[in-house]
């Protein structure tokens, strides 16, 4: 698959590597598990001097070893004798950056946690002591983003205030989607947009896969998802076991619960019956997997609260194959889908909702978009967006079927706002699957 998007990160990579030149530069960077963060560096260093380094989970002798035939062979260099530690593997790299300007890439930096916990310790210290003389540009990529967020940004930890640029990868945008479908397919329909994007979420890793298998309709691309040794299906393990540790049973059950439409705490609470206000914190402020919502306008203490998984894959897989897990382990996939297939019009129109939301962030015309419901989901309106400029407010309702959008009501729901924006024009809309 051709390289798609990343145009400003590239740009801004760029820019960090020329800055290198003249004073060392450290730069940390973030995503979720596939979205691409290798791809990207090895695309931004491709006409540079650069060492790949990956942090396996192996012993650190065995690791050096791997590292200095790297060091040896990219930069061209003899080096003698045995080294056995990261701590002298990372001296040597930095002193030789005193004489000679190269980009060094540490991948899946956070499982030195693993390997020898004391080496982001010795890494401040040899880095505050050579830093000023070095032209090094030392990139620290990784997938757990807690474990990153963690090294890096919680002041109790030795290379907080190290990092001088920090970049988070974010999954493609729908007009990336766009682009990528109709390079393979010139008049494709939008319910296949629609699960293209629902599917894949806009992470690489899942684009490329249906790229690969030729997957572009939503037949096909469900047949790729749900069949026996498809990689998605134990996809949701693969990428959060490792974040969350022995206690990911109460995570993956908030998560399920939250994808079949459990979204307060109180329900979640009630079919768990146990506290979860400590894991809902942690799933949205050190894992990044949920948002908390409030309906537009509300205060920022109000206690009408939706939880909601941001994760358009994360959510499908919670929403199906863990709900229906016993399924999956019997290998009665049929049976899995077919119950996607009986569910999938009201699981997608959510999709749709989100996928309308994100089209306008993406026009910029807007400088509040949210949705509005009251108590119990009373008075929902699915799409509130505010030009506070232009003094314009867009209400909107989306359907799948154009059909059952009825403006009346929306024009009804609408009337609880409308005093707070009294000298505003005031724009009716409805979006369904036809305005993808």
């Amino acid at each position: 698959m051709k390289f798609y998007n990343r145009q400003n990160e590239l740009q801004l990579l760029d820019k960090i590597e020329k800055r290198s030149n003249l004073s060392a530069q450290m730069t940390f960077v973030v995503g979720r598990r596939r979205i691409g963060k290798t791809s990207l560096l090895v695309k931004a260093t491709e006409n540079t001097d650069c060492v790949y380094l990956f942090v396996a989970k192996k012993s650190e002798v065995l690791l050096c070893a791997e590292f200095i035939e790297e060091i040896k062979q990219k930069l061209k260099i003899p080096i003698f004798g045995e080294i056995k530690s990261f701590s002298e593997v990372f001296g040597l790299l930095m002193n030789l950056s005193k004489t000679r300007h190269f980009t060094v890439i540490i991948d899946e930096f956070q499982e030195f946690t693993s390997v020898n916990s004391s080496v982001y310790s010795q890494m401040q210290n040899t880095w505050d002591a050579n830093k000023d003389e070095s032209k090094i540009n030392l990139i620290l990529c990784g997938s757990v983003y807690s474990m990153m967020t963690n090294i890096f940004e919680n002041s109790k930890e030795p290379l907080f205030g190290r990092a001088t640029q920090r970049i988070h990868l974010k999954a493609f945008d729908i007009a990336t989607l766009k682009e990528i479908l109709h390079d393979h397919v010139i008049h494709y329909h939008q319910e296949d947009l629609l699960a293209f994007y629902l599917f894949t979420g806009g992470v690489a890793k899942y684009v490329e896969l249906l790229v690969q298998a030729q997957a572009f309709t939503f037949e096909e691309i469900l047949n790729e998802i749900i069949s026996e040794n498809s990689l998605f299906i134990e996809e949701g393990k693969n990428v959060l076991i490792e974040e969350f540790g022995k206690e990911y049973g109460n995570y993956f059950s908030i998560l399920s619960l939250i994808a079949s439409g459990k979204t307060s705490r109180t329900e979640i609470e009630s079919i768990m019956e146990i506290q979860t206000g400590g894991f809902l914190d942690r799933l949205e402020n050190e894992y990044g997997l949920i948002k908390k919502v409030r309906p537009i306008l509300a205060k920022p203490n109000s206690r009408t609260v939706k939880y909601s998984i941001e994760d358009n894959f994360l959510k499908f897989w919670f929403r199906f194959i863990y709900k229906y897990r016993s399924a999956v382990e019997a290998g009665n996939l049929h049976y899995l889908k077919e119950i996607v297939l009986r569910d999938y019009s009201v699981f997608s129109g959510t999709i749709l909702e989100k996928y309308f939301t994100e089209k306008l962030k993406a026009e910029q015309k807007y400088n509040v978009i949210g949705s509005y419901w009251k108590r119990n989901n009373q008075n929902e309106i699915d799409i509130v967006a505010i030009d506070d400029l232009n003094k314009t407010v867009l209400f909107a309702e989306v359907k799948r079927n154009k059909d059952k959008i009825k403006m009346e009501h929306l024009i009804e729901k609408s009337q609880v706002l409308i005093p707070q924006f009294t000298d505003y024009e005031l724009i009716y809309r409805g979006f369904s699957i036809d305005d993808m």
